[in-house]
């Protein structure tokens, strides 16, 4: 008795000689009743056939059982071994898919994210490199110009400190734009980079830190020192800019300034220390006199002796007069202190200050147009013609703009010139086309703003001083620290977290507090 097809191990050999064997045995009845008839009798397929191919016959399928058997004999763990050629094959298969891949350069895989992902990616920058970004191409310019507001948003909440925010506070939160931004970052800069140099020479000179060893040992003084005056000076940048402003506006309202007006305390300097805490104005007073007393140092000769040694050194000028320091800080502001300070050598930092002062003291002279005169042979001369000239001045005219490359515009159609209009009025009429922040005055402005300066004795300190002791801030005058009582507070160690908590935040991240590569030449100006 054979045993049933369903206990024998699937396809192998013995199951198929049941299978044969089962089906004889079925086929012999048929074939006796087919004999019985007068004639063979074939049986009719059925019409059903499933969509896998033909039935093969009991034959068929024992010929292909006997192939397969014997390529099973011919295995071995070799034709599962990967050969040379084999490896190269998949080797430079793979290559070519990662070829295929890479081939997508970054800038389309970047452009094809959606908007929002985009502004995303690029807010979280650092601003240099967004404005950089502007200068791309176009398209990179039109997309940072027209997602200002995001951007500067942005930052605004992660990269500005609580102290700026409070003396220059946002604007309307939809009309935030990278110019405010970019005036906070500069204003910033030379902050941090005169907070070095004061450092650099208050150490050198007070403190009498000069060798490698000294210095070294004085580094966490030195750091403290430079971190707690950089928001004092970004105060007295502050104060400077908007005095200039103010003392302006009261000279154009009242019809005279404050020479022709008797206080006692100034109105102008007490409506903008109105504006600082009384935390604020008491450090940024007890720091001014240091601020200024560097300044007049560094364009003072570096010898003390007498007049002799300075002409065998070569220091043939003396200290600039004090109505330049003052000139020097109410007109052009701390930034223009940060430029004479760096200029190394003092004959070329004199010269500097000294040409500088004379341009904002003088009017220059009105310029007159070069003409030059062409003589032609024998002295006839021959006139020029102007139609090329005038043919694109009315051509200027007719498309509301002013000169441009002669011959360039008057080929392209009135479409393409609508197009290259739209353009430049994208890029010289965006938010940073407006300025940097305390840039140069006009000529009216400094003829009215001059004769009206204060002495460099009346500047701050008499006013400030004032106002500490109406608003109860010290009990006495003696209670303000003073020269060396200044010094041992900026190097102090205690008291540090709570500094920077005030002038900091609570929540700020570490990109707020400048660290020292924040010296270097700003990128964004």
């Amino acid at each position: 008795m054979m045993d049933p097809p369903h206990i024998t191990e699937f396809a192998s050999q013995r199951y198929f000689e049941k299978l044969r064997q089962l089906s004889e045995s079925k086929e012999q009845p048929q074939d006796a009743v087919a004999h019985s008839h007068d004639g063979p009798i074939v049986a009719e397929s059925s019409t059903f056939i499933l969509p896998i191919g033909k039935a093969k016959s009991i034959d068929q399928t024992s010929h292909d059982f006997q192939k397969t058997e014997k390529r099973r004999a011919n295995f071995s763990f070799r034709t599962i071994l990967p050969t040379r050629s084999s490896v190269d094959h998949d080797t430079r298969r793979l290559s070519v898919e990662s070829t295929k891949r890479r081939s997508t350069p970054f800038d389309q895989l970047f452009l094809a994210l959606p908007n929002e992902l985009k502004i995303q990616i690029i807010a979280s920058l650092p601003l240099s490199d967004i404005l950089n970004l502007r200068l791309a191409s176009r398209s990179w310019h039109a997309m940072i110009t027209v997602n200002e507001l995001p951007i500067a948003r942005y930052h605004l909440q992660h990269h500005v400190p609580a102290y700026a925010k409070r003396l220059y506070p946002a604007p309307d939160p939809t009309t935030i734009r990278l110019h405010y931004l970019c005036g906070i970052w500069h204003r910033l800069h030379v902050a941090s980079k005169l907070s070095f140099l004061i450092c650099e020479r208050v150490t050198k000179e007070i403190f009498l830190r000069t060798t490698e060893a000294q210095r070294l040992e004085f580094e966490p003084q030195y750091e403290r020192m430079r971190r707690r005056l950089i928001p004092l000076l970004f105060t007295i940048f502050h104060f400077f800019e908007t005095y200039r402003t103010l003392h302006i506006e009261y000279i154009k309202e009242h019809g005279h300034g404050l020479s022709y007006e008797p206080y006692t305390i100034n109105p102008i300097e007490a409506k903008i220390m109105s504006m600082y805490d009384d935390q604020t104005l008491l450090r940024v007073h007890q720091v001014f006199p240091l601020v200024v007393s560097s300044f007049c140092r560094r364009l003072r000769p570096p010898s003390y002796v007498g007049r002799l040694e300075r002409s065998l050194r070569g220091y043939l000028k003396d200290r600039p007069p004090d109505e330049v320091y003052v000139t020097a800080m109410c007109v052009g502001g701390l930034r223009q202190v940060e430029r004479f300070w760096e200029i190394k050598g003092y004959n070329s930092r004199r010269g500097a200050v000294d040409s500088w002062y004379s341009s904002v003291m003088k009017e220059p002279p009105p310029m007159e147009p070069a003409t030059k005169t062409r003589r032609g042979f024998m002295g006839i001369s021959r006139k020029k013609s102007n139609a090329g000239e005038e043919q694109f001045t009315k051509f200027g005219e007719a498309h509301g703009g002013g000169r441009g490359r002669q011959g360039s515009e008057t080929g392209r159609r009135g479409s393409d010139v609508s197009m290259v209009n739209a353009w430049e009025s994208l890029v010289f009429h965006s938010s940073l086309g407006e300025g940097m922040p305390m840039g140069e005055l006009s000529r009216e402005q400094l003829k009215i703003l001059l004769p009206d300066l204060p002495t460099l004795q009346q500047l701050w300190l008499p006013t400030a001083e004032a106002l500490i002791l109406d608003r109860g801030i010290v009990e006495r005058p003696q209670d303000i620290k003073r020269n060396a009582q200044v010094m041992l507070e900026l190097i102090r160690e205690d008291g540090a977290a709570e500094e920077d908590e005030w002038w900091y935040g609570r929540a700020a991240p570490d990109s707020v507090r400048p660290p020292l590569e924040a010296i270097e030449e700003d990128p964004i100006e």
